[in-house]
């Protein structure tokens, strides 16, 4: 008995040293990364292949008036087909161009105005959701990508989708035995 407890506090006693150890040696790798980072910063050495970023000028961009950017559809039955056109305006002071909209899930499809937008111009983005498959809390999205600040908008539909009833259909249930 009195050897296990023995025992037992020298495991304890070489583990909190080695413990010691690994964090000493962590705290030194963890000082010299960070002096490489300092190292590096300072150098500021940019690779030959990056370009250099500057900010978009606002007379170059156009801007989304949205006059919804959420479309609560309410409660359907599976199956059902919902289709809602989101209006806006160009507000900004160049012509606003779409470059592309894709949808959150397959079950959904955009369309849009393809030509560029002058500004003061009204625009359109239609979204069809189809709940075929598709049950319970439904919030399907579309993400436009346009010569925006920022240059990503996403708009949502929101609703709730009925299953159908199995015995609706007395073909879906199978030969009944007589």
């Amino acid at each position: 008995m009195r050897y296990l407890k023995l025992s037992a506090m020298a495991i304890a006693i070489a583990v909190t040293a080695v413990g010691c150890e690994t964090k000493n040696d962590q705290s030194d790798k963890i000082a010299e990364l960070e002096q490489k980072l300092a190292r590096l910063e300072a150098s500021q050495a940019v690779p030959s292949n990056v370009s250099s970023v500057t900010a978009a000028d606002p007379g170059s961009l156009g801007s989304f008036q949205f006059q919804e950017m959420e479309y609560d559809f309410g409660t359907i039955n599976e199956g059902s087909v919902v289709e809602h056109v989101f209006n806006f305006t160009n507000s900004g002071q160049a012509p606003l161009v779409i470059s592309n909209i894709t949808a959150s899930c397959g079950c959904t499809s955009p369309d849009w105005t393809k030509t560029p937008i002058k500004p003061g111009d009204e625009g359109f983005v239609k979204v069809v959701f189809n709940s075929t498959a598709k049950t319970g809390t439904q919030a399907p999205t579309v993400t436009i990508q346009a010569n925006t600040n920022p240059n990503v908008t996403r708009l949502r539909l929101k609703g709730n989708v009925t299953p159908k009833l199995a015995g609706a259909n007395p073909n879906q249930l199978g030969p009944v035995k007589k």
